[in-house]
């Protein structure tokens, strides 16, 4: 399969859409948000369906309780902040009244990772991935643009369950069909190769594709696969892709503890051990920057994904 840049989005903007989409579907879909609609692109849902927005303030702990709550009377509440408030701030009250009490609430995280850019180290979590799905009952999906973004939101809608949904502030290439339904669970194949699999999720899945090009030339075939579901993995797809090529990539926006290599590591260790290289943040926090800028810094771009590859391959051999 073949990607192509159609334009330039935010993620964000696809969560803002498909929260619209899925409240048009359901009468049963609200959300709630920590006053930041703006930032979360919730304008549009507020304006259609005020009788279900709820504007908690500056108080993600109460807001979790109160979208438990809803979930208790059958709705199925959306409660959105930055990724970094919205997890390890309130990480007792979603652990205690959502994933121990399997609540059917949507934790919907934005400015997630350094791409989140000038704001620092403060709000660039790093650690939520890790967070949220050592969780008992919670789902940890990280789509990768727009599109999917959009439909992985209606997806978590119509899902029975807690769900994490991981998304950004910057505008970054969208490349998938805008009509191409988001299966929970199911990884996504990028572009076939055999010679090492690359693993990656959410803003980090482009990179690996312009990598493989980049390998391409080199004389070595990836295979790019798209976790956007961390948690359910789709461990099926990571055995018979590593099964092929015989040697790993990961490549994510989130430390190396804790997150999507994190996974795959486990599931190889147990069923197939493979030279395994992981393209993360290296147990440090965040800083200020341009995106861009942070993503070279934090050797998350392009040139090290092909660089982690070559290593992966020789380890093979």
């Amino acid at each position: 399969m073949e990607f192509a840049i159609q334009n330039y989005k935010d993620t964000r903007s696809g969560f803002g859409e498909g929260l619209l989409e899925a409240g048009r579907r359901n009468p049963k879909v609200t959300a709630l948000c920590a006053d930041l609609i703006g930032s979360l692109k919730m304008n549009a849902f507020v304006k259609e369906f005020p009788e279900r927005f709820f504007q908690t303030g500056i108080a993600e702990a109460n807001m979790i309780g109160i979208a438990a709550g809803l979930a208790n009377g059958g709705f199925v509440p959306f409660a959105g902040s930055f990724a970094g408030f919205i997890t390890g701030r309130v990480y007792d009250q979603i652990r205690m009244v959502v994933a121990y009490s399997n609540k059917n609430v949507k934790i919907a995280a934005s400015h997630a990772g350094v791409t989140l850019g000038e704001d620092g180290a403060t709000h660039q979590i790093l650690e939520d991935i890790g967070l949220m799905k050592t969780l008992p009952n919670m789902t940890v999906i990280v789509p990768c643009d727009f599109n999917q973004t959009k439909a992985a939101t209606i997806a978590a809608a119509e899902y029975e369950g807690p769900v994490y949904l991981r998304f950004g502030r910057p505008a970054v290439p969208n490349f998938t069909p805008a009509d191409e339904k988001f299966v929970i669970g199911k990884a996504q194949m990028m572009q076939e190769g055999t010679d090492v699999t690359i693993f990656a999720c959410g803003h980090l899945v482009w990179k690996s594709i312009e990598a493989a090009a980049q390998l391409k030339e080199a004389g070595i075939s990836a295979e790019v696969i798209n976790i956007h579901t961390i948690k359910p993995l789709d461990e099926d797809a990571v055995l018979k892709s590593v099964a092929k090529t015989r040697c790993v990539v990961t490549a994510e926006e989130h430390q190396r503890n804790g997150g999507l290599g994190d996974s795959i590591a486990q599931l190889l260790a147990m069923k197939n051990p493979t030279p395994i290289e992981m393209v993360a943040v290296d147990d440090v926090f965040g800083q200020s920057g341009k995106p861009e800028e942070l993503l070279s810094f934090y050797h998350l771009d392009t040139p090290d994904i092909v660089a982690a590859a070559k290593r992966a391959v020789a380890r093979k051999k």
